[in-house]
């Protein structure tokens, strides 16, 4: 099946690790231009655009902080810069903090708030934004969790919370933008290896296996598959859906 992703720019946040390097990846080796944003150390980023371009890729690496409405407009503007145009969003950054509820400082919830869930809207609104000034058909991706559908059993309420925001946004800015051809979804992820599930894998690996029908833990490269479809053209009717990418982990 031909994807129609080629040559298409491709933004990916939180795209120098783990789901985020997967997918940006998968993105290039599909023929897209991929913009690879981070926020902290630009040395993990770089190395994914070195691998992109080991292969025939371009990429370019973007630092940003997604919770500043100017970064964020930054981040697309960078991408048309380098590449003419700006056809796709991944927004994938997120963290996952654990404590309980009666443990969880206001800090720290707002911070789970920002990183997971504002700026999914922050950056979802530049892009948005840029395109329907351009009249550019575009596709946004959202990356949200099962833990906004069942969630939290381990002590992460609030990662379940802005994660649950991020599937009604989803929806809502889908049916507002579909008028103007931009397709917006998200998926659901389960256990995905990853440094930011390491540790709770090695502590309670037995835990979460047991809860995934399929009997394994996800690949990022099992993600970046998944994504490849929802934001090619073949998937151009579908809209306003969180696709389950769970190994049956989460079923509806």
């Amino acid at each position: 099946m031909d994807l129609k992703i080629s040559g298409k720019c491709a933004i990916v946040t939180g795209g120098s690790r783990g789901v985020g390097r997967g997918i940006c990846l998968a993105l290039a080796k599909e023929g897209a231009n991929v913009v690879i944003n981070y926020n902290s150390s630009s040395e993990a980023a770089l190395k994914v655009k070195e691998e992109i371009e080991k292969i025939g890729g371009k990429a370019i690496a973007v630092k940003a902080d997604l919770g500043n409405p100017e970064d964020c407009k930054k981040l697309i503007d960078e991408g048309e810069k380098a590449f003419g145009n700006v056809d796709i969003l991944i927004n994938n950054a997120g963290i996952w903090p654990k404590n309980w509820v009666e443990d969880i400082s206001l800090d720290e919830w707002n911070k789970t708030i920002d990183v997971n869930l504002t700026s999914v809207f922050l950056t979802s609104q530049a892009f948005i934004r840029k395109n329907i000034e351009k009249e550019r058909p575009c596709k946004i991706l959202n990356v949200t969790s099962q833990a906004a559908f069942n969630g939290s059993t381990t002590g992460h309420a609030h990662y379940a919370a802005s994660k649950a925001g991020v599937v009604s946004l989803t929806v809502s800015m889908a049916r507002e933008m579909a008028k103007h051809n931009i397709n917006i979804n998200a998926i659901a992820l389960g256990i995905v290896e990853t440094d930011m599930t390491k540790k709770a894998l090695n502590e309670k690996e037995d835990y979460y296996l047991n809860r995934i029908p399929i009997g394994r833990v996800a690949t990022p490269k099992d993600i970046a598959n998944i994504v490849l479809f929802l934001v090619s053209e073949p998937a151009s009717y579908i809209t306003g859906a969180t696709i389950d990418a769970t190994g049956g982990m989460l079923m509806r």
